[in-house]
């Protein structure tokens, strides 16, 4: 059976860039349905200081659950604008693949692709393909936790003059956590860590926090937590970006 949620985001208070990495957790639907389910979003800010800022983001997810719960496919993609004062609108894109294949009960594999830009960032171009472990540490009625390992090859390219590119090697591991208080309440946390393997201390670290309240079987308030450190960021671009975001959820 489908079943489409539609994100709805009435208001952003934000801090430099999106996050250049992407949290998959909190873009995973917790279904015993096989098939599809997917989902859309959008997010408009507009903030008056120094000059003006505004900002739109559009989101999509898509997930397909094989029979007898062996395999599931992830897609997800982001596209980001931003105008500030009077300059032109940047953009900020991102397409994600990933294949999550259940070993035993406790135990999946996953592998993955990504591709992303981000100019804000001077991220000119980043692709990623990974693979790895993916534990279930404990599961119960209202509380989740998992862990993974991810082995992952970056490639990417600064948006620089002179253009600096990377051929890299990192270690992609999370810690994730689904919180189920009661039946309208979810909070899902989730915190990753990307050392280079070559210098560990090159690492990026992002966590998010996702709250929901579901006020009608339709419709929720969700709130959004993302915080970004890039201890090397490309060009001249912050070591830290941070987003809080407030918004209305309606499931269809």
């Amino acid at each position: 059976m489908k079943k489409i949620n539609l994100i709805l985001l009435l208001s952003i208070i934000f801090s430099s860039a999106s996050s250049q990495v992407i949290n998959v957790e909190s873009s995973r639907m917790q279904s015993d349905t096989v098939g599809w389910k997917g989902g859309v979003g959008a997010a408009v800010s507009l903030t008056q200081n120094t000059e003006k800022i505004f900002q739109l983001n559009l989101e999509a997810q898509l997930q397909y659950k094989t029979s007898k719960d062996r395999g599931i496919w992830l897609i997800l993609g982001n596209l980001g604008l931003l105008k500030i004062g009077t300059d032109r609108f940047v953009s900020d894109d991102l397409l994600h693949l990933r294949y999550n294949r259940k070993v035993n009960e406790w135990l999946r594999w996953e592998v993955f692709g990504q591709y992303q830009n981000n100019i804000v960032t001077q991220i000119d171009s980043r692709t990623l393909f990974g693979t790895g472990p993916r534990f279930k540490l404990f599961s119960s009625p209202k509380f989740r936790l998992y862990a993974a390992s991810l082995f992952m090859y970056e490639n990417e390219k600064e948006r620089t003059t002179p253009v600096i590119k990377h051929n890299d090697f990192r270690n992609s591991s999370y810690v994730s956590f689904t919180w189920l208080p009661r039946d309208n309440i979810e909070m899902i946390s989730t915190t990753y860590f990307q050392p280079l393997l070559k210098k560990l201390s090159d690492f990026r670290i992002l966590n998010q926090i996702a709250f929901a309240v579901k006020a009608t079987p339709h419709l929720g308030l969700e709130v959004k937590w993302n915080y970004l450190h890039d201890r090397f960021p490309a060009g001249n671009a912050p070591r830290t970006t941070y987003m809080f975001a407030t918004g209305l959820r309606y499931d269809l």
